[in-house]
């Protein structure tokens, strides 16, 4: 059985991961056969949003245990990932990509990737194993990478990012995936477009179908 390895980036769409997405990732993988590890960092998060008003809060939560809540408690840090466990790496997105894995969302061009993260993506390029990312979590693979290409739907911003960094941007729509196949990348824009959770759906199980076939 086929294992990914799903990195989540806290819990909620304005300051964590996003839930629907992670749901349905995990879902997808669990419906196509394979299995899949939970795992964040073991950080504190950029900040906490309420999810009811969009006001910031004033405390701190951990991301590894706001991950926790989707992955009902199994979840590992991300420190402790090692290639040889797993056969595919995704990230689910929501602004937590961009606060937490990164700090895209804060600075922009001169953005820092985690530790932990830019260790796990780069332990799988390396192993030659395919490496996912979801609505805005591709701008993680734009900084890391050069000449590739990657899609945040038909957002501006992700997209000029995405060019800036030396690689290549496509518009896309519901449901597309767009794969890399030298450096076995996939990225499909989820809730950078407006959709619905049955088009949401699709884009997760799109894109563990397509880096299914290219395991191996």
């Amino acid at each position: 059985m086929k294992k990914f390895a799903v990195v989540l980036a806290g819990c909620g769409v304005y300051d964590g991961a996003e839930i629907q997405e992670a749901v349905l990732t995990l879902l997808a993988i669990d419906e196509a056969g394979a299995a899949y590890q939970c795992l964040a960092p073991d950080v504190l998060q950029h900040h906490v949003i309420n999810h009811l008003t969009g006001d910031e809060m004033a405390e701190q939560r951990n991301v590894l245990v706001e991950s926790s809540r989707i992955a009902r408690g199994n979840i590992k840090p991300l420190s402790s990932f090692k290639s040889a466990d797993y056969d595919a790496l995704i990230f689910p997105g929501g602004f937590g990509a961009a606060k937490n894995l990164c700090d895209w969302a804060v600075k922009g061009d001169h953005c820092t990737v985690n530790a932990d993260v830019k260790a796990a993506i780069k332990a799988m390029f390396d192993a030659r194993k395919p490496i996912g990312a979801m609505c805005i979590a591709p701008v993680i693979l734009a900084k890391m990478f050069r000449g590739t290409t990657l899609t945040t739907g038909q957002d501006p911003a992700s997209s000029n990012f995405i060019e800036t960094m030396g690689n290549r941007s496509i518009l896309t729509n519901h449901g597309e995936v767009i794969i890399d196949e030298e450096r076995k990348l996939f990225t499909t824009p989820c809730y950078m477009l407006d959709a619905t959770i049955s088009q949401i759906a699709l884009g997760t199980s799109n894109i563990i179908k397509k880096m299914l076939e290219y395991i191996d």
